[in-house]
């Protein structure tokens, strides 16, 4: 799923979260442990807002288009006056120290 799309399964998700303490608030009423669960229902849904609003949209949000690397070995011209890094260079006549 795409990014937007968890984020709407993710607020369908708390929408149906609120009506249920909505209803369980109606059977057990406003004591203080449900005025809790009211709260804490209320901060997700900030809190879900604040994602959606600060979350990617459109193709950028999908991410960058991935190149394929050929598993094919380079063609060795491309290296013919270059250096191996490890093994120093094969044209110096200097001394080597170890």
């Amino acid at each position: 799923m795409s990014l937007q799309e968890e984020l709407t399964a993710a607020q369908r998700c708390l929408d149906d979260l609120v009506r249920t303490v909505g209803r369980l608030e109606e059977q057990v009423g406003h004591g203080l442990d449900i005025r809790r669960v009211r709260t804490d229902t209320d901060h997700l849904r900030e809190s879900l807002a604040l994602l959606r609003a600060a979350a990617p949209s459109g193709p950028a949000a999908a991410g960058p288009d991935l190149v394929t690397i050929p598993d094919t070995p380079y063609d060795t011209s491309l290296w013919t006056d270059s250096d191996d890094e490890g093994l120093g260079s094969t044209r110096s006549r200097g001394r080597r120290t170890p």
